[in-house]
């Protein structure tokens, strides 16, 4: 592989992320300026009554919300070109230290739920598509529907009722058990509150790469090359492991890392379904209090996670299939 074309290919993506990162900041600014919510008073909160208008005018000039947006942006973006994500209200942490903790939590389900729903997604897809028309074909296609257009949180709620409350075989809530010290908590403890959150993203996550692998599967299947290969004598099996595989894996990829995506917006749904204490909790915390800080960070890593995710895909072309170059045709 030439060094050009990955100076270049590694410009352009350089150049597409910081154009994004600076759009997502901007327009993150400007609709928490334009929401209705009052940041003074979802922060003070209850006591809002027993604060007068001289400590509020202290509150705001202390959290930089007296200056104007266009001001607050310029003085954020100056902090984070020195490496300083700001003070988040709601913790009155560091951005950076409330997401790296948060996210490490969140990142543990985000990795099972990733690999599960792309691992079962590609085989019940190549499963469907082998036998289309038959009745275990109709049995998946009926799963990947109903789960495609179910919402994330009625989906948590439904497996929370049926395995936590009635069948009380997994944990109602949190990431380890109350009371206990982060020390103590076992290995097993651990993945067993793990369990139906990731288990819950990843049941999601199936249903569209199952759908689009199947119908890749069927069009492979029809072509040229293939019904010549079938009139050489060669098993279908054996032609979907040796023609078709390469086919599919590509589309399944690109999927794979879109739906990072989806699953770090599913988990936002999930955490607070199962009272999970990761990043996704964290975000509907920052925007029920207008915690613009951590509100815009958050936003900022998400669109980060999402865009090195993308890349690693194209990364990972050349390396399946040899014919593809960066950079090039």
């Amino acid at each position: 592989m030439q060094l050009r074309p990955i100076a270049t290919f590694a410009f352009q993506k350089l150049l597409r992320l910081g154009l994004l990162l600076l759009a997502v900041a901007i327009f993150t600014f400007v609709l928490l300026s334009l929401s209705p919510i009052d940041p003074v008073q979802a922060y003070i909160g209850a006591d809002m009554l027993q604060i007068s208008p001289e400590q509020r005018q202290l509150i705001a000039e202390r959290w930089g919300l007296d200056q104007p947006m266009m001001v607050r942006f310029w003085d954020w973006l100056g902090q984070l070109m020195q490496g300083n994500w700001g003070t988040s209200m709601v913790f009155n942490q560091p951005v950076g230290e409330v997401i790296a903790n948060r996210f490490w939590v969140s990142l543990q389900m985000l990795a099972i739920a990733w690999l599960l729903s792309g691992l079962l997604g590609l085989g019940l897809g190549i499963v469907s598509g082998t036998l289309a028309g038959s009745w275990i074909d109709r049995v998946i296609r009926l799963y990947a529907y109903t789960l495609a257009s179910s919402p994330t949180f009625w989906v948590a709620l439904l497996l929370l009722i049926i395995f936590s409350v009635s069948l009380q075989v997994t944990p109602i809530c949190c990431a380890a058990p109350p009371g206990v010290l982060a020390e103590e908590v076992t290995v097993w403890q651990h993945l067993h509150h793990l369990l139906l959150p990731a288990l819950t993203l990843s049941i999601i996550g199936i249903a569209n790469i199952a759908l689009h692998t199947r119908q890749k599967l069927i069009d492979v299947l029809h072509s040229d090359y293939i019904l010549f290969a079938h009139a050489q004598g060669e098993p279908r099996w054996g032609i979907i492991r040796h023609h078709g595989f390469r086919n599919l894996i590509l589309p399944a990829l690109t999927l794979q890392f879109a739906s990072l995506s989806e699953l770090f917006g599913g988990s936002v749904l999930v955490e607070q379904v199962f009272a999970y204490p990761g990043l996704g909790e964290a975000t509907v915390q920052a925007a029920l209090r207008s915690d613009v800080p951590l509100l815009v960070g958050i936003v900022f890593f998400s669109a980060l996670f999402v865009y090195t995710g993308n890349t690693l895909a194209d990364l990972a072309y050349p390396v399946i299939d040899p014919r593809i170059r960066l950079g090039g045709n």
